[in-house]
């Protein structure tokens, strides 16, 4: 038998379908769940915030095969996983098409004004003009960032005839390599990060990349907060030297109520809601944990896999 610490909270999914050779042990809060870690071969430790993740993740000392629901894991401690040679599965592409959406979502807000027009309607004022009057169609993004979520923005932007420039590790066919973006900056009315959070990423967007960017363009940020200099974000969009900047993720998350992003009607902030816009999230995780059980008794590699030297 092997020893499986899941959260009760996907119970209900996958209980009845759990093949013969997995033992459960469900938990239902923080101290559960550090209580049962250590017995764990395959472990499902998520919850709503990171310290208790953190804190079960550290005391599953006998872990082989750690899965979460969750795509970015770069909070927890990567170096101590990949010492133990544990094999992480994350939720990448869970959340991909309710994330694409969002982009557009946001791209459209900006372009149409909306946000004006929901001020408006608070204030039950008949608006007779349109605040934004941009259009989406002939426009240029650059998509920074290829993974499940870019592969689903790409097409759903090229749907409404913006032209899509990609930058990826590899470069490419039709796409620009990690060196060659940024001299390019200028040519672009949307800037979409759809990258990582690793290293390599950290403050990629800062002052010189903002002061690039022509003063029209958007910054779209469903990455994370860490990739973009938020200081500098902060005072670009103060000083109007871009368009604006539609971002589902900052730094730190809840943003604080004097955060001064919070005042400026050139910024969007969608609280980190763009992945769960959705009601599938826990079901296509939990069939995909099923369908990675059965390859795992097999001995078949488990995907998608996380590589926690990358952090990716």
């Amino acid at each position: 038998m092997t020893v499986t610490v899941i959260s009760a909270m996907v119970r209900p999914l996958i209980e009845d379908r759990l093949p013969d050779w997995v033992e459960p042990r469900w938990f239902t809060n923080r101290e559960e769940a550090v209580e049962l870690a250590p017995e764990a071969e395959i472990g499902w430790f998520d919850f709503d915030k990171k310290e208790p993740m953190i804190e079960a993740v550290k005391a599953a000392s006998n872990l082989k095969w750690l899965n979460s629901i969750y795509a970015g894991l770069d909070f927890l401690p990567l170096d101590l996983l990949a010492e133990r040679g544990v094999t992480v599965t994350n939720g990448a592409g869970i959340n991909a098409i309710t994330i694409a959406e969002y982009v557009v979502m946001g791209m459209l807000v900006h372009a149409k004004g909306y946000a004006d027009v929901v001020r408006a309607r608070d204030r039950r004022e008949w608006l007779t003009d349109s605040p934004g009057k941009k259009e989406l169609a002939g426009s240029k993004a650059l998509l920074i960032g290829y993974g499940a979520i870019g592969k689903l923005i790409e097409p759903r932007l090229e749907a409404f005839d913006v032209e899509v420039t990609l930058v990826r590790r590899s470069g490419g066919d039709k796409a620009l390599g990690p060196d060659e973006w940024r001299g390019r900056l200028g040519e672009f009315d949307w800037i979409i990060l759809a990258v990582p959070a690793t290293d390599e990423t950290e403050g990629m967007i800062g002052a010189d990349e903002l002061s690039a960017m022509k003063s029209d363009a958007v910054l779209v940020n469903i990455a994370r907060g860490s990739v973009v200099d938020q200081a500098a974000l902060t005072k670009a969009l103060e000083d109007k030297s871009i368009g604006g900047a539609f971002l589902d993720v900052v730094t730190p998350e809840p943003l604080p109520e004097e955060d001064p992003l919070w005042d400026l009607k050139n910024a969007e902030i969608s609280m980190h809601l763009s992945g769960r816009a959705q009601t599938k999230m826990f079901l296509r995780s939990a069939e995909r944990f099923l369908d990675n059980l059965d390859r795992y008794r097999a001995g078949e590699r488990v995907e998608p896999q996380l590589d926690p030297k990358r952090g990716y």
